[in-house]
């Protein structure tokens, strides 16, 4: 779900932007205001994840509020939708997600919007979500190690540091899978680019070393007989 704040001088435009956006699934119209000062302070909330406004506007233009976005580092995206084509040079140095020309078609709106899902999506691939009870941690999935379950918690361990989380292997294991990423065995899951090597611990389990930590895991022996034959023949 996207979360959007919407701004424009114009009624018939903010009307227009209302309309066409609160008939997707995939958004959620945060605030809706013809006043660029009140939508200022609505930014300062950081509640949204999108901005699309207008240029042109009393008391701050759409150009200034992008630039407070970009010069506080927000993790706001920002959308203009002007009938002046002169911001543009000025507009995508502020790292700006797209430019519309008024008039716009419904197609041409969501189109931008798209960027945004696909960047979403990139970051979702790229990054584990890790809660804990009173912390929300989004973790590199190339800097994890190996993650152990040891009674009713998990430990994520990485190349920056532990990380530790309520949630099951099974839950995570959800969360890798299609990377290099093994369920080794019951208590672990390994990633298999940090593996230095293997050495016999009982009759039908290994330890797992790793480079980078002196700390090991376990992998049983058929776990062992598939990563073989999946990541080694």
């Amino acid at each position: 779900m996207i979360k959007v704040g919407l701004v424009d001088d114009q009624k018939y435009d903010l009307e227009k932007l209302t309309i066409t956006l609160s008939k997707e699934e995939n958004i959620e119209i945060v605030f809706a205001t013809n006043n660029s000062e009140e939508a200022y302070t609505l930014i300062k909330e950081g509640n949204i994840d999108l901005l699309i406004t207008d240029i042109e506007m009393p008391a701050l233009s759409g150009y200034e509020l992008a630039d407070f976005i970009n010069s506080y580092a927000m993790d706001i995206s920002v959308i203009f939708v002007t009938g002046h084509s002169g911001y543009a040079v000025h507009a995508f140095e502020l790292n700006v997600l797209d430019y519309i020309m008024k008039p716009f078609s419904k197609e041409r709106l969501l189109k931008g919007i798209n960027r945004l899902q696909k960047k979403n999506e990139v970051v979702d691939k790229a990054k584990l979500v890790l809660k804990n009870k009173s912390e929300i941690f989004f973790i590199d999935k190339k800097d994890i190690i190996y993650i152990e379950r040891t009674g009713r918690s998990t430990t994520i361990n990485t190349s920056e540091g532990e990380y530790t989380t309520y949630q099951t292997l099974n839950e995570l294991e959800e969360e890798l899978s299609g990377s290099h990423f093994v369920r080794s065995h019951r208590g672990f899951i390994i990633n298999i680019h940090y593996v230095k090597n293997f050495s016999l611990y009982t009759k039908n389990s290994y330890t797992v070393h790793f480079q980078g930590t002196k700390k090991t895991a376990i992998i049983t022996k058929m776990s062992l007989d598939k990563l073989q034959d999946k990541f080694y023949n």
